[in-house]
């Protein structure tokens, strides 16, 4: 005896159509933007990444119309676009916010604050981890890890640096990008839309007035390696031990406070963290037995 697919739980569906054309105005400006990208590279299908990025700033993120028109300028298949689409994080699949705040969760963070950093997001936004606010203005999201360990717990908008988390910080952000306050990450020019940094990040300029000159560098906390390395005198601490630590009077004199030249965000919270603020919701730890 044999069982049809919908006894067996299995919808076959219909066929899904072909995506819908953009407007002529807007696929011929589109066109005129990515013969400009595809000049870039000797070989036109290295273009898929930025072109990407060009059609996610059209629409917020990567539209089935978005891949078939890099699939119609590079000469590729739907499913080769859609498997390069899928696999990186930054391509949006759907909308999002004009703001994408990514929560760092990896060890190192999680354990310095990020999980009660997205907890508290959560239940001040009202949202799930990938879910926009009503406004359209905040998509919340969880990341592995935003490459930034020194600055612990860490959080990103629109893929820029807001360093030394803490609940509290993390909130005043989200409130002043919902309502439409200037932001200034840590290192880095001011934000600007999810949908502008897409097409900066297909390679077109940024034509904020002053924004390159803001561009950030690495911070001290990052250089302390590449200074010992140049055989020069050990930096002061970056951030307190932790209670009870390695922790003498000479240490204390030497303490270092970071500057507002060395945190140039005003969300930023440099002491405030779970190894210095033994209230702060994530530690600090007692050792195992304790």
């Amino acid at each position: 005896m044999t069982t049809s697919s919908s006894e067996r739980g299995v919808s076959l569906g219909m066929p899904q159509l072909p995506a819908p054309a953009y407007p002529d105005d807007v696929r011929a400006r589109l066109e005129a933007d990515a013969r400009e990208v595809v000049a870039r590279y000797p070989d036109s299908r290295s273009a898929l990444l930025p072109l990407l990025h060009l059609v996610q700033a059209e629409e917020g993120h990567v539209t089935r119309t978005g891949m078939q028109f890099c699939a119609d300028v590079l000469g590729l298949t739907t499913a080769e676009v859609t498997a390069v689409a899928t696999f990186y994080t930054m391509y949006r699949r759907k909308p999002s916010g004009d703001y994408q705040v990514g929560v760092c969760t990896n060890t190192l963070c999680a354990v310095m604050g990020g999980d009660a950093i997205f907890e508290e997001l959560q239940e001040h936004l009202g949202v799930g981890n990938g879910e926009t606010t009503g406004d359209g203005k905040v998509t919340l999201e969880h990341i592995e890890c935003n490459a930034a360990c020194d600055y612990a717990p860490v959080v990103m908008v629109n893929w820029e640096f807001f360093d030394n988390q803490t609940p509290d910080s993390a909130k005043r952000l989200v409130d002043d990008l919902r309502a439409g306050r200037d932001v200034a990450p840590t290192r880095g020019a001011r934000l600007c839309t999810f949908k502008e940094t897409a097409r900066i990040l297909a390679g077109f300029p940024d034509e904020r007035p002053g924004a390159v000159e803001e561009g950030g560098s690495a911070g001290p906390a990052s250089l302390v390696g590449l200074r010992l390395a140049k055989g020069e005198t050990a930096p002061a601490r970056v951030v307190h031990p932790r209670d009870g630590g390695p922790h003498d009077e000479q240490q204390d004199r030497t303490a270092h406070h970071p500057s507002s030249a060395e945190h140039l965000s005003s969300h930023d919270a440099p002491q405030d963290s779970s190894a210095s603020d033994p209230a702060h919701p994530a530690g600090p730890v007692a050792e195992e037995g304790e």
